[in-house]
């Protein structure tokens, strides 16, 4: 490419950036892509060689940041401007029947309107912009006080740099980052076959690829983010259902009406109806979810409402049960990590639970085996709860046949018959033959 001038750079850059988030947006966030992969390299190429022959025209979000590439030391802490208050949790009906009756006394009114959104199993994150441009990304922390993690956010492609329409000069957004299914079952068969053990949950996956220190590592995790909650000191919407749809139009990912992940509800049939349909359907969802979120709709309601210590009076979380089947537990099998930390599985007979059909669960050390006094042929309970990977929750006693002997965990490695050691205070036990053994 031969040099510009310092003005043409500036106006290409600027067109480049434009077009490449346009891009960005329509792939992944309204997933309805106008260009092909190649061109759409091909104007970051252009986009990346203007930038290092014009260091001083980069901008803060260029595109080119989704890539990753800062490291630091430290996340430095950010008091947030509004606090990052928790839900309170409730279990059944009965519970979201009074969290209602409670605000319609508070407020003097039967005639609510409630607003329901999926309850996504995640990071809490909140962004600020300004002047139509992300500036900050923190963490809840401890709703006081979280984490800049600015460097990181940029990288995940669902969550604009910059944005456009009629928004405020500057506000903050909230919502929640977490990492896909897809994602997550893509990382864990790569750290099968590497013989690393596997991640429990999505959630604690995204949490954990959050706080990394190297952007670079955070970009290639596929993290990516719904954002549902728009705070401004002057607040200009009447309802929070009109804050999603305007949040849209500026080009966040915001739960949509379309795949019912959002809905309006006029009393605590509706709600019962909208809890039953996602208890029923969440395991087709391409994310994990753990609840459903219900608001009163009406922004000046809330206020009036208010807020106790931790909790909004206005919202409240329910929660679902855990899901889980019984089935026998025909084995346990032992895998060699890379480290050399042996891991024991349950051999299941296969059953179906959450959306797929279970053959294996992880027993994670000796000590669960000895707590569970697990006996081959038991009848064994099984969830997943909030873990993707299935795991053995107790034993139906009165099924167990007589004469079985509790499992007694193995002595020596099953690769290369090495003698196992476990140090002090460590739960697992690891192979000590670092260069013999074949793992």
């Amino acid at each position: 490419m031969s040099r510009m001038n310092i003005d043409d750079a500036h106006s290409r850059m600027r067109a480049l950036e434009h077009e490449l988030h346009k891009h960005n947006h329509a792939y992944y966030v309204l997933a309805k892509p106008v260009i092909s992969d190649y061109d759409f390299d091909m104007l970051l190429k252009e986009l990346t060689e203007l930038e290092e022959q014009f260091p001083e025209l980069v901008s803060q979000n260029s595109p080119t940041k989704r890539v990753g590439g800062d490291i630091t030391d430290k996340f430095e802490k950010v008091k947030h401007r509004f606090p990052m208050l928790s839900l309170s949790n409730s279990y059944s009906f009965e519970e979201i029947a009074e969290w209602a009756e409670r605000a319609q006394k508070g407020l003097g009114t039967e005639d609510l309107e409630y607003i329901l959104e999926l309850k996504y199993d995640g990071v809490a994150i909140s962004l600020t912009y300004e002047q139509g441009s992300l500036t900050r990304a923190v963490t809840r922390g401890d709703g006081e006080i979280g984490e800049d993690v600015t460097a990181n956010v940029r990288t995940i492609n669902s969550i604009p740099l910059n944005i456009h329409g009629d928004f405020p000069y500057t506000f903050e957004i909230r919502g929640e980052i977490f990492l896909p299914l897809k994602e997550f079952h893509r990382l864990n068969e790569q750290r099968a076959a590497e013989g690393e053990e596997l991640y429990a949950n999505p959630r604690n996956t995204a949490a954990g690829t959050l706080k990394n220190k190297d952007s670079a590592f955070v970009a290639k995790r596929g993290l990516d983010c719904f954002l549902y909650g728009v705070y401004t000191d002057e607040n200009q919407f009447e309802h929070h259902y009109d804050s999603l749809m305007a949040a849209s139009k500026w080009g966040f990912k915001t739960p949509g009406a379309e795949d019912r992940y959002v809905e309006i509800a006029r009393g605590i049939s509706d709600i019962q109806n909208f809890i039953e349909y996602w208890d029923k359907k969440r395991s087709e969802l391409p994310f994990e979810i753990d609840g459903i979120v219900l608001k009163i709709n009406n922004i000046n309601r809330q206020q009036e409402l208010g807020v106790t210590a931790k909790s909004p009076r206005w919202a409240i979380a329910y929660k679902f049960k855990a899901e889980s089947v019984s089935t026998r537990l025909n084995a346990v099998t032992y895998q060699v990590g890379r480290t050399g930390a042996i891991t024991p599985v349950a051999e299941l007979e296969p059953v179906f639970l959450a959306g797929t059909t279970v053959k294996r669960a992880s027993l994670h050390n000796a000590d669960q085996i000895e707590k569970l006094d697990l006996r081959l042929g038991d009848s064994v309970y099984v969830e997943k709860g909030g873990e993707i990977i299935p795991k053995i929750t107790g034993v139906d006693l009165s099924t167990r046949s007589s004469g079985t002997e509790p499992i007694a965990y193995i002595t020596e490695c099953p690769d290369c018959h090495t003698p196992l050691e476990r140090k002090e205070g460590d739960a697992k036990h690891f192979c000590p033959n670092e260069f013999g053994c074949p793992t």
